[in-house]
């Protein structure tokens, strides 16, 4: 018998554009920017067996609750309970130091490889955060070059600046 790994995908409607939310069980397993939707089929086929992709209006309520809440400019718990993070050990504390990234600030891959005590991993460090499959949740756009430049984003720059910016406002009004 072969499984299949049932994926909705949902889309929801955001000040930067239309993201797809992918979710497996009821559990967020990707988020990112519609246009981005080969990334998401290439990131779950690495994760996932045997796809059967349904266009869906299901999303777990309390990451659209996250999302509103976040694109309104206020701060609200991560939904994690509602997310299912799927990739090597090593990624996923590469993913959980961008969480602990706090809201309005940044660092830089050198820095994220400190974190993690791995000082010499700054490429590894950077190819995890390339693969974060739960973008804007899980901040991989928090991480800047060692200079201070913005780089490396799937969503793009513009949206990258556009993050932090927000994020930056968020936490003057919160301060």
């Amino acid at each position: 018998m072969t499984l299949i790994s049932k994926i909705d995908v949902a889309r929801y409607d955001s000040p930067l554009g239309t993201l797809s939310l992918a979710s497996v069980n009821q559990r967020l397993v990707h988020l990112d920017f519609e246009e981005n939707d080969d990334r998401l089929h290439l990131i779950s086929s690495r994760r996932f067996k045997n796809i059967d992709w349904c266009n869906s209006s299901f999303a777990p309520l309390s990451v659209l609750a996250w999302l509103d809440t976040y694109f309104a400019g206020r701060v609200m718990a991560l939904p994690m309970a509602d997310i299912d993070l799927r990739g090597t050990d090593f990624q996923k504390s590469v993913w959980q130091a961008l969480i602990e990234i706090p809201s309005g600030t940044h660092v830089s891959y050198g820095g994220l490889a400190a974190s993690l005590d791995n000082p010499k991993a700054v490429r590894a460090v950077a190819r995890a955060n390339a693969l974060n499959p739960v973008s804007i949740i899980v901040p991989c756009h928090r991480v800047i070059g060692a200079d201070g430049t913005l780089t490396g984003y799937a969503g793009g720059l513009a949206r990258k600046k556009w993050l932090l910016d927000h994020e930056a406002e968020m936490a003057r009004q919160h301060a």
